[in-house]
C-alpha cells in the first residue's frame, strides 16, 4: 500500500455531526417505514407505483439489460452461480491483497449490536439472558452459565451485509413469482420458502479478503438526506486522498464515508429519515470497475429518497440483482479516518445461516 494515503494533503475526517435543521419529508418517511412491513423492495416498488406515479412495470426484456448493455443473466460465473462477486476472491487475489498489509494494525469497522440502534422500518433487535443465570449450579464446583436469546432480523439490522437473495425485481405481471427475478435470473418461485431461501442464501457467499478503498466524500460539507454522491464527488475525493481510479482493481471493495454515520445513536430519527449516498451514476462506475462489494456509513449506501421519485432503491437492484455486487451497510470508519488510512485490506465472512437474506458480523480493516 502506498504511503500516499497518509499524505497531509488528504481529506480531513468527517465532521462530528452531519448538521441540524433538515426539514424532513414526513409523508415519504412514513411511507418508507410502512413499506418495510411488506415483502421487501418488490412490494415497495409496487406500492410506490400507486402512491408516487411510477412508470408501468417493466418487461422482462427491458429489465434483463444491465449497465452497458450487458445481459443481466446468466452471470459471468455461469447460470447456476449463487456466490456473485465473491467469486473474485481467488487465492491470487488474496495474495495480492496481503501485500497491502504493512503495519499489522487491525480496525473494527462494524458497529455494536444493541437495542437502541437505528433500524429500518419496524425491524427489531431484542436480546435476553433467560434465567440470570440460565443454568446451574452443576457439580461440586457449582458451575453456572448464561445463554442469550436473540429475536431480530439478524441479517438486516445494525452493520449488515446484504446477500443476493435480499433484493429482486418484479418483471411482467405483478405478483407473478415466476417473473420476480433475483441475481442470475433466479425467480422468487425457485428461491422463496418460509424456512429460508432455497437459493442465494448467505451461506453461499465466499469469504472476503481483498483490497479496499475508502472515499471520504464529505470534504467538510454537511450532506442532507436525498443528496446524491456524484462522480465529480468521487473523483474529488480520490484527488484529495492522492489516489487514482486505476488503483481500483477487479474484486476490490469501495466504501463511502458521507458523515451520516455521526448521527448513529445520537439522532436516530434523522438517521432513519433518509440519507445521502450514491446513485446510479456511481453504481454503474462501480460495475465498470468490477468490484466485489461496496458499502458506507449509512443504512442503504445509496441516496434515499432517490432524486427520481419513481425509483425505489435502484442502486440495490443495479449492484445486487443485476451484477452480484454485495453491499455492506452501517459501517464505522472513524478510526480509519483519524489515522488517515484510506486503503487497507477488508476481511469479512458471512455468518453461514442457511437461506438467510444477509448477515450480521464484525468486518475488519487491516493496514
Amino acid at each position: 500500500m502506498s504511503d500516499e494515503s497518509n499524505d497531509p494533503g488528504a481529506t480531513k475526517p468527517a465532521p462530528e455531526t452531519a448538521g441540524e435543521g433538515v426539514r424532513e419529508d414526513t409523508e415519504r418517511r412514513n411511507f418508507f417505514k410502512a413499506a418495510a412491513l411488506g415483502a421487501g423492495v418488490a412490494a415497495l416498488a409496487g406500492a410506490m407505483h400507486g402512491k408516487y406515479g411510477l412508470a408501468p412495470v417493466i418487461s422482462e426484456a427491458q429489465a434483463q439489460t444491465g449497465a452497458g448493455g450487458t445481459p443481466w443473466w446468466p452471470s459471468r460465473w455461469g447460470k447456476d452461480d449463487e456466490a456473485g462477486a465473491s467469486n473474485w476472491i481467488t487465492p491470487e487475489k488474496v495474495l495480492d491483497a496481503a501485500k497491502w498489509i504493512k503495519e499489522g494494525k487491525v480496525y473494527r469497522i462494524g458497529r455494536v449490536y444493541e437495542s437502541g440502534m437505528p433500524m429500518f422500518g419496524a425491524r427489531a433487535f431484542a436480546l435476553r439472558i433467560p434465567g440470570g443465570p440460565t443454568g446451574g449450579p452443576f457439580g461440586e464446583n457449582k458451575l453456572v452459565y448464561n445463554d442469550e436469546f436473540l429475536s431480530t432480523e439478524i441479517g438486516q439490522v445494525g452493520t449488515q451485509f446484504d446477500g443476493l437473495g435480499h433484493i429482486g425485481l418484479q418483471l411482467g405481471k405483478e405478483g407473478d413469482k415466476n417473473e420476480m427475478r433475483f441475481y442470475n435470473g433466479h425467480t422468487a418461485q425457485e428461491i422463496n420458502d418460509a424456512y429460508g431461501l432455497k437459493k442465494l442464501g448467505a451461506e453461499k457467499v465466499k469469504p472476503f479478503f481483498t483490497r479496499a478503498h475508502l472515499l471520504d466524500v464529505t470534504a467538510g460539507r454537511v450532506w442532507d438526506a436525498g443528496q446524491e454522491v456524484m462522480m465529480a464527488d468521487v473523483r474529488a475525493a480520490l484527488e484529495r486522498q492522492r489516489m487514482r481510479e486505476d488503483d481500483i482493481k477487479p474484486g476490490d471493495a469501495v466504501f463511502f464515508n458521507t458523515g451520516w454515520g455521526q448521527l448513529w445513536m445520537k439522532n436516530n430519527d434523522r438517521f432513519n429519515s433518509g440519507e445521502p449516498g450514491i446513485g446510479l451514476e456511481v453504481a454503474r462506475w462501480l460495475v465498470g470497475r468490477q468490484i466485489a462489494l461496496t458499502g458506507a456509513d449509512t443504512w442503504a449506501t445509496e441516496v434515499v429518497p432517490n432524486p427520481d421519485k419513481r425509483l425505489a432503491f435502484p442502486v440495490h437492484a443495479e449492484l445486487l440483482t443485476k451484477n452480484g455486487i454485495f453491499n455492506h451497510e452501517n459501517l464505522f470508519f472513524d478510526e480509519l479516518l483519524k489515522d488517515r488510512k484510506f486503503q487497507f485490506v477488508y476481511i469479512f465472512a458471512t455468518t453461514p445461516m442457511k437461506g438467510a437474506t444477509g448477515s450480521a458480523g464484525a468486518p475488519i480493516a487491516v493496514t
